[in-house]
């Protein structure tokens, strides 16, 4: 038989027990803190009817599409959870409570060009909020409390959240009379971080916007300041166009709501660059930034749209949403060693070890023990004793328990933590308490330390 050589395909991602571990942590957080906000979880097939999924079609998201044929059909593995979401909604509309608010956590598919950080499969975390006919401005100002809360469960401080509201430029444009060239202007403003100055003035140049019009754009989002200044500065162009001045109450409400939420403003600021460059967005818009690791980009992103599901019904369904990038986020915190060292990623808190041919007592102990809420394993393999808790070593257990001859005659096991080697003879009851005391502070560790990072 010809030996197939296995390999993982370029931009598919595959982790080893241990970093697994700490993914299904990260994973297990932000489900917890979508949840505490009242988003329910939501998941949709990851292939859909090609027709459905390219509704919208066009443009390179088209082009990264994977495509399958199944006999006459033609289908589409999901390239977001977002269209996903609009079908969902269209196709339950009779059946939800509005305004409906969901959270998935999944995979989606994109063929894009592999590179460092860059994956083809790749997890999403989304949470929206979808309203009938109309949604409130206090659901976008609810949005950076969520972001906020997330990041900071995940044991991340150096974080900022940069909003905008895309009525505010579009508004700004028919001032500068840019109206014709709106969407251009806006992706290049957005691009102007990475870009800087003079390349976005080069830009603006090139979509033939006039020398004054670009000094009057570039001075406008380039202010600085609190976001009470900034506010402040943008109350001087009121009144010159009813879609600015729109924009501005609903930017102004937003930022008013944020210390009722619980958000601190050297976490969310202003930042009048802020466009998304898709052209759906139409009210506040987020991008979410580590101070950092600058670098890295948008950790968390999206923005108000008001007409979520146009291609399927013809309800008017406005949202808000936000999504973070969680693969690509995992891979950055790991490369930049900022993965707490803390996290327990072995399979189990405890191995028992029988050392008896009688494996009665050290299995109503492992019974035991998983009902104090301890994951324990037993060692089935008839090896020798090195083997045994070498076993135990290399996956690093926190702890491993003996059972032998002395231990049942006395109803008691012995305890050994793996990092001191300390050994305590205890009764079952005792040693789930104890070892329970000991794996608290582990258990509660962050997925993210800062202070790795700070202490290099």
């Amino acid at each position: 038989m010809e030996r197939v050589q296995p390999k993982t395909l370029p931009g598919f991602m595959e982790l080893l027990p241990g970093p697994q571990a700490k993914m299904e942590r990260l994973l297990d957080v932000l489900r917890q803190s979508y949840s505490l906000y009242g988003f329910a979880a939501l998941d949709t097939p990851i292939i859909e009817d090609a027709g459905v999924l390219l509704a919208k079609g066009g443009g390179d998201t088209e082009k990264q599409i994977y495509r399958l044929t199944r006999g006459d059909n033609e289908l589409a593995l999901r390239f977001d959870l977002t269209v996903p979401l609009a079908k969902y909604v269209a196709l339950n509309y009779a059946k939800l409570t509005f305004p409906f608010r969901r959270y998935q956590i999944g995979k989606v598919y994109r063929g894009e060009r592999n590179q460092r950080g860059r994956y083809r499969e790749f997890y999403q975390a989304d949470i929206d909020i979808i309203g009938d006919g109309e949604l409130g401005i206090m659901s976008e100002a609810e949005i950076p409390a969520i972001i906020c809360h997330t990041f900071r469960r995940l044991g991340l401080e150096g974080f900022q959240i940069r909003i905008n509201n895309r009525r505010v430029l579009s508004g700004l444009f028919a001032i500068l009379g840019l109206s014709s060239q709106a969407g251009e202007v806006m992706r290049t403003v957005d691009k102007m971080e990475k870009i800087g100055t003079d390349k976005t003035r080069a830009a603006l140049c090139e979509l033939g916007v006039s020398d004054a019009a670009t000094d009057e754009l570039l001075a406008f989002i380039g202010a600085e300041g609190s976001n009470a200044q900034k506010l402040s500065f943008l109350e001087k162009w009121r009144g010159q166009n009813d879609i600015f001045d729109r924009g501005l109450d609903e930017l102004a409400a937003v930022v008013r709501y944020l210390p009722a939420f619980g958000v601190e403003e050297r976490h969310c600021a202003i930042d009048l660059t802020i466009a998304r460059g898709l052209d759906y967005y139409t009210g506040t818009v987020y991008e979410t930034r580590m101070l950092a690791h600058p670098e890295i980009g948008s950790i968390c992103s999206g923005g108000r749209y008001d007409d979520l599901a146009q291609y399927y019904t013809d309800k008017k369904l406005p949202g808000v949403g936000i999504s973070i990038g969680v693969t690509r986020l995992f891979f950055v915190l790991e490369e930049q060693g900022l993965l707490s060292d803390a996290l327990i990623d072995a399979p189990a808190d405890a191995l028992v070890i029988p050392m008896t041919e009688d494996w009665t007592f050290a299995i109503e102990a492992a019974t035991a023990l998983r009902g104090a809420g301890i994951r324990t394993q037993i060692y089935t393999e008839q090896k020798k004793f090195k083997a045994k808790i070498g076993y135990a070593d290399k996956q690093a257990m926190p702890f491993a328990l003996f059972v032998g001859e002395d231990e049942i005659a006395a109803a008691e096991v012995t305890v050994k933590d793996m990092v001191s080697g300390a050994q305590h003879r205890l009764s079952v009851e005792a040693a789930a308490r104890h070892m329970l005391e000991a794996l608290a502070p582990r258990r509660a560790a962050t997925v993210i330390d800062e202070r790795k990072e700070n202490h290099e």
